[in-house]
């Protein structure tokens, strides 16, 4: 347990960080989630819709620090390609 003023602030903020990058984290997987599915499925208008929400998730997490720049940007590749290879 920290025993120092500023070990103990660190400890408050390492826990709430870690609370707000685990949220944000879910969120990017969830919305990715989504346009798995909706490629698996085949709706091409869903996974579109989907494809939207999931790029803007996962550059607000790239912003925040959360995924490295090129991870963010490997996502969004390899989700778009799914997509438009849909018919």
């Amino acid at each position: 347990m920290a025993n120092h003023a500023s070990a103990k602030k660190r400890a408050r903020q390492t826990v709430k960080r870690t609370a707000r990058n685990r949220d944000l984290r879910t969120g990017v997987r969830t919305c990715v989630k989504r346009v798995r599915a909706a490629v698996a499925v085949g709706d091409a208008a869903e996974a579109k819709k989907a494809l939207v929400e999931a790029v803007s998730k996962i550059d607000a997490a790239v912003s925040k620090g959360i995924y490295h720049r090129k991870t963010g940007s490997r996502h969004i590749s390899r989700l778009t390609h799914q997509v438009n290879t849909l018919p």
